[in-house]
């Protein structure tokens, strides 16, 4: 018995692929894990939430702030109380961290909307 398993593709149809330059590749390889985030004046300065003038208590977070929060937790795959303590990290991380950072609970009840409105669009 051969002690190799045989390739499920069928040899016509794989491809060859050989690395000609090492130093490039490895290069590329380490880039992938390079991740910069940053947020843009008009970001920052809507970050805050804006009073409503309506009744009952003010909101503590704006919804761009929820909206780039559950943003930040589909690209990273990460849970709601994960995502708040990343979300804390980039503040600190980037200087403003006077910029208020939605809790997770903010964050899971108010993106319940958008996100299932979200999912009705994409399917039409």
């Amino acid at each position: 018995m051969p002690s190799v398993k045989s390739s499920r593709v069928h040899p016509k149809y794989k491809t060859d692929y050989r690395v000609r330059n090492w130093s490039e590749y490895e290069q590329g390889l380490r880039a992938r894990g390079d991740v910069r985030i940053w947020f843009g004046g008009d970001a920052i300065a809507n970050w805050p939430a804006k009073s409503s003038g309506g009744p009952g208590g003010p909101r503590l977070y704006s919804d761009l702030a929820i909206e780039t929060s559950l943003t930040l937790r589909t690209v990273f795959r990460l849970p709601l109380r994960q995502t708040e303590g990343f979300v804390s990290s980039l503040l600190r991380m980037l200087g403003l961290d006077h910029l208020p950072v939605p809790d997770h609970t903010t964050c899971r009840r108010r993106g319940r909307n958008r996100s299932s409105s979200r999912r009705r669009r994409a399917k039409q």
